[in-house]
């Protein structure tokens, strides 16, 4: 039973010094402890070992958190366990990787990036914590802040890509989705920026493996977007799984109790990734359990998922003088106040209404929401001699491609709740417009199409398909090709060293070329890939990722022009894997392009620059840019303008993006770097005046010891429809 406070506080702070005076250091330490999944909690008591244990551990007030326990009768069931049976009665906090939607799949997230539409990218957010909260779940893992280089990296599907800048307005988006305006409404739920830090950065693109980086690269590259979610409110920060320049991050005390605490000021609370402290050991950072638990508290680790290292350890570290008691306090504080934040002691079953999760799961339609998020995240990268859109009179459309009717893939990894194949398919979409439609499958994808904890088997061997699909292109006037990944090939622990068409597809698309080039080439995939020979030959490429519940309706509106593609790579897709990391904000090099006729940066075999770079998108129509203007403001800002004129026939919608270069500074900047953007919809022959405001924030840049500085001096000013589309430059002296 709750005991009652001596006082009464009125302040959260209040709140929770009060109930921290009456725990015991076994209490204190349960807040710390976070077990996933549970039993089935309406059901009886548990009788086998570790599973009656948790459920121990919860009643006697040891347990903080769980993670994937779901479902408002399972989820108050392990409430009232907490809150009725312990001692002081503190309600849990139920977590989940609610990525990219709950029920409803929205676009993997590098995909969602791929619109640049913060206002589509927090819509979709608020939609996942409606869902979610309504199943019981009130903390999410989620926003992956990870900016990465490497598109071998799995897990750059779960991410914004390349770029700092656009990462950290993504992951505001998300924050201000997930969180709302009050983390007390029963539709909001706690955000978590992940990964703390470097995680996108492994070495060879391998997940979990070793990044070792300049601290101008952390400062600048890798922790912005964290310190854009810390300065946003965000109530939580996971830990990464890596070393980081030797040290394990979930034990970095540079990061975590220095930099995000004290210097960020940062409120919430940490909590590790799986089993991270243990792995502390594991890294040989650590000698044992015990040892992971002291290094992980010190460095400012709150709470520990599924490591049982702060279960077991903490309290003889504690009692033996090890480390002060007050480590365990300042953690606890923490976690207790997104607790009174999220309104959970106010009400310990806010997300258990079965009535509002029966409304919302089962009768509530968010198809509409989830197909503008899927058309806006289609980037169309190719279409030579305007074969897109097609007709809508179209005769003989050859579709060919195991994708093409595959139902669950386009749901993606990370799918949450989404239902099994539940997905809208590409023939699903084309049928709405046309019957004159043959497919065939060319070829099998996946020999043994497996979950998350399986390998994927690709079919390396069978063409027996080829001959089927290469008579069919004969007969057709136009080829639409469904190529790519299935949706557990790219996600956590799904890193390639070959990320060109998995399988036999190179060789079904050029099969099928050498009998019909009016190709249109669907990509589905959860990263960027190597497609050099399609580039090169393939006249029109749509890259459409891994869109969600609506798919296959979204896919269709592309192609026969009901909406015109507005999407921009939020990474560049290389021309080979030899030039990974590949960036667009690169250094100049002391031997650029044009240095010498031999003795420069380059390859002997392959050009520099990617195949379609960060920010590349094209249009049904075509877009105009004029009259760049800098104007300096009193405050020491300046506006920056342009002019955007629709010279095509349709109505569409551009993204400008504004980017800036320091030409000479105490550390050397890149060769650009993204500073703005903005969306614009015009019609044919409509202009739009677009406006930017720089400020010091967007001019300095951070030095090796994290200082941040704005030198005076002469900075480029670029404004284009792509990073390698700069069509308006000028000149910016800053005194």
């Amino acid at each position: 039973m709750t005991i009652a406070c001596s006082h009464n506080p009125n302040t959260i702070d209040e709140k929770v010094d009060n109930l921290l005076s009456q725990m015991t250091l076994d209490e204190k330490i349960g807040q710390l402890v976070q077990y996933n999944g549970f039993w089935d909690a309406t059901g009886p008591i548990p009788q086998e070992s570790n599973t009656k244990k948790k459920y121990e551990d919860v009643k006697q007030g040891l347990v903080g958190s769980v993670l994937n326990v779901y479902g408002t009768a399972q989820v108050r069931k392990l409430q009232e366990i907490a809150v009725t049976q312990s001692r002081l009665g503190i309600p849990l906090i139920f977590g989940m990787d609610v990525i990219h939607g709950y029920k409803t799949a929205f676009p993997v997230p590098i995909a969602e990036a791929a619109s640049w539409n913060m206002q589509t990218i927090e819509q979709a957010a608020r939609i996942s914590a409606i869902e979610a909260s309504a199943a019981g779940i009130n903390w999410t893992f989620a926003p992956m802040l990870d900016v990465s280089r490497d598109p071998r990296w799995g897990r750059v599907m779960e991410g914004a890509g390349e770029d700092p800048y656009l990462t950290a307005q993504v992951g505001i988006a998300k924050i201000k989705g997930f969180q709302g305006t009050d983390l007390s409404h029963e539709q909001s739920i706690a955000a978590c920026a992940k990964h703390f830090a470097g995680y996108g950065f492994p070495i060879a693109g391998r997940d979990y493996n070793t990044v070792d980086v300049s601290m101008v690269t952390l400062y600048n590259d890798i922790l912005p977007p964290f310190k854009a979610a810390v300065d946003n409110n965000v109530a939580t920060v996971m830990n990464a799984f890596n070393v980081l320049n030797g040290v394990p991050c979930t034990g970095n005390t540079m990061l975590v109790r220095n930099i995000l605490k004290h210097t960020w000021n940062f409120k919430g609370f940490v909590v590790s990734d799986w089993g991270s402290i243990m792995e502390l050991a594991t890294h040989g950072y650590a000698r044992d359990r015990a040892h992971a638990a002291q290094i992980a508290i010190e460095a400012g680790c709150d709470m520990d998922m599924e490591s049982y290292a702060y279960r077991n350890d903490l309290k003889p570290l504690v009692e033996n003088g090890t480390i002060p008691e007050s480590l365990i306090d300042d953690a606890v504080r923490r976690i207790l106040r997104i607790k009174f934040e999220l309104g959970l002691f106010d009400n310990p079953y806010k997300y258990c209404d079965s009535v509002r999760e029966k409304t919302i799961l089962h009768a509530t339609d968010f198809s509409k929401e989830a197909l503008q998020s899927a058309l806006e995240a289609i980037v169309l990268l190719k279409n030579d001699n305007s074969l897109l859109p097609l007709s809508k009179n179209q005769k003989h459309i050859a579709v060919i491609g195991a994708l093409a009717n595959d139902k669950d893939s386009p749901i993606g990894n990370w799918r949450a709740q989404a239902l099994p194949s539940s997905a809208v398919s590409v023939l699903e979409g084309l049928a709405k417009y046309t019957s004159n439609i043959t497919y065939v499958q060319g070829a099998v994808l996946n020999t043994n199409p497996a979950g998350f904890t399986h390998k994927v088997s690709i079919n390396e061997t069978d063409k027996s398909g080829f001959a089927e699909a290469i008579a069919v292109a004969k007969k057709s006037e136009v080829v639409v090709m469904v190529l790519g990944e299935n949706c557990f090939q790219s996600g956590e622990a799904r890193s390639r060293s070959d990320i060109g068409l998995p399988g036999v597809q190179q060789e079904l698309l050029e099969a099928v070329y050498a009998v019909n080039k009016n190709i249109v080439l669907i990509l589905m995939n959860g990263r960027p890939l190597t497609i050099p020979w399609a580039g090169a030959h393939v006249p029109a490429i749509l890259e459409t990722w891994q869109l969600g519940s609506q798919s296959g309706n979204a896919i269709a509106q592309v192609l026969f022009g009901d909406f015109n593609p507005q999407g921009k790579l939020p990474m560049s897709f290389p021309r080979s894997v030899g030039q990974i990391p590949l960036y667009y904000n690169h250094l100049n090099t002391g031997r650029p392009a044009g240095f010498n006729r031999v003795f420069w940066s380059h390859y002997t075999d392959i050009e520099n620059t990617p195949l379609y770079s960060f920010g590349h998108g094209l249009s049904y129509t075509t877009f105009a840019y004029s009259n760049l203007e800098i104007t300096p403001k009193k405050n020491g800002e300046y506006t920056i303008t342009a002019r955007i004129t629709n010279t095509g026939t349709r109505v569409g919608t551009e993204t400008p993006q504004l980017y800036i270069r320091d030409i000479v500074a105490s550390v050397v900047r890149p060769v650009k770097e993204l500073k703005g953007f903005t969306k614009v919809t015009l019609k044919p022959n409509e202009s739009k005046t677009i406006e930017f405001v720089l400020t010091d924030a967007e001019l300095g840049f951070y030095t090796e010891t994290g200082a941040f500085t704005v030198e005076p001096g002469e900075f480029e000013i670029m404004i284009g429809s792509g990073s390698d589309a700069i069509l308006l430059r000028s000149i910016l002296v800053l005194k």
